[in-house]
C-alpha cells in the first residue's frame, strides 16, 4: 500500500508540475516574444522618428534624439506593462504607482523640469541661434550653445556664462545679429553760430562715400534737436549687421574730422551767466 501510495503522489506531483510547466512556460515564452518584439518595435520607432526629424530643419539637432528616445522609451514602459498582464498581474496599481512616482520627481525637480521645457522651447522656436549676440535684460553675450538645461555664453569681454534656460525663455530678448541689416544713428551737435545746410552736406557727403553705407535706405542727416548747447545734427543710415560697429567707430570719427576741415565747431555744454549789480538804496 504505501508504494502504491507513493506513486499516486508522484503521478500527481507529476500532473501538477506538467500542468504549471505548460502554463508558466507558456507565458514566459510569451512574455519572451513580447519583449523581443517590443524591443524591435521600440528601436524602430527611435530610428522612425529621428528619420522624420532630419527632415525637418526647424527642429535642431539637440532636440532630435531627446524626442526619439521619449518615444522609445513610452513604448518599452508598455511594453514591461504588457509582460506583467501576461503573468495575470493587475497592472492598474502599476500604473497607478507610476503616476505617482512621476509626479514626486516632477515636484522634486521643479526647477529642473522648467530648464528642459524652455530649452525645448527656445530650440523649437529659434529666437537664436548659435553665434547670435543676444541681450535677454541684463543677460548679455554671444551665443555658443543652447543645451537642454543652459545656453552657454560669452560676453563682449571674452568672460563665458551660463545661464539657466529658464532665465532666457522668460524675459524679453533682444536679438543684434538676427536679421541682416542694422540702422546705424549718430548724433552730431554744432554750435548755433554755425551754417547748418553747410554741416549737413558734409556730413551727408561722409555718408555717401563709404562703401558701407547702403543707397536703400537713403541715408540722411536731419536736425535732430535744438539742444541747450547745441544743434544737434543725426547721421542716418543702414549698413549690413556684420559692418555695424566699425561703420560707427568710422564714421565718429571721420564727422569729427571732416566738421574741423569745414570750420564748424562741435561745441561742449556751456552756460551764459549775466551779471546784475543792484543800485544801492536811496537813504
Amino acid at each position: 500500500m504505501p508504494e502504491s501510495l507513493n506513486e499516486e503522489q508522484f503521478m500527481a506531483y507529476a500532473t501538477e508540475f506538467t500542468d504549471l510547466a505548460v502554463k508558466y512556460g507558456l507565458d514566459i515564452l510569451g512574455a519572451i516574444a513580447i519583449l523581443m518584439v517590443g524591443r524591435f518595435v521600440a528601436n524602430w520607432a527611435r530610428n522612425g522618428v529621428i528619420r522624420t526629424l532630419n527632415k525637418t530643419e526647424r527642429i535642431d539637432d539637440t532636440l532630435k534624439p531627446f524626442f526619439a528616445n521619449i518615444v522609445r522609451y513610452i513604448i518599452l514602459i508598455m511594453v514591461l506593462i504588457a509582460v506583467l498582464a501576461q503573468f495575470g498581474i493587475q497592472t492598474a496599481s502599476i500604473i497607478a504607482m507610476l503616476g505617482a512616482a512621476g509626479l514626486a520627481v516632477g515636484l522634486a525637480l521643479q526647477g529642473t523640469l522648467q530648464n528642459i521645457a524652455a530649452g525645448i522651447m527656445l530650440l523649437f522656436l529659434r529666437p537664436f541661434r548659435a553665434g547670435d549676440y543676444i541681450d535677454a535684460q541684463g543677460v548679455a553675450g554671444t551665443i555658443d550653445e543652447i543645451g537642454l538645461f543652459t545656453t552657454h555664453m560669452t560676453t563682449f569681454d571674452g568672460v563665458y556664462v551660463e545661464v539657466p534656460n529658464s532665465m532666457l525663455w522668460n524675459r524679453a530678448i533682444t536679438n543684434y545679429t538676427r536679421l541682416p541689416t542694422r540702422r546705424l544713428d549718430i548724433v552730431v551737435g554744432i554750435s548755433y553760430a554755425d551754417d547748418i545746410d553747410k554741416a549737413q552736406a558734409a556730413l551727408m557727403d561722409e555718408l555717401t562715400r563709404d562703401e558701407r553705407v547702403h543707397d536703400d535706405p537713403v541715408p540722411q542727416v536731419m536736425v535732430k534737436a535744438l539742444a541747450d548747447s547745441s544743434v544737434n545734427l543725426n547721421m542716418r543710415c543702414w549698413t549690413n549687421t556684420a559692418n555695424y560697429w566699425n561703420l560707427l567707430f568710422d564714421l565718429n570719427k571721420l564727422s569729427k574730422q571732416r566738421l574741423d576741415a569745414e570750420g564748424i565747431s562741435i561745441p561742449f555744454p556751456q552756460r551764459d551767466v549775466h551779471l546784475f549789480q543792484e543800485k544801492p538804496a536811496a537813504v
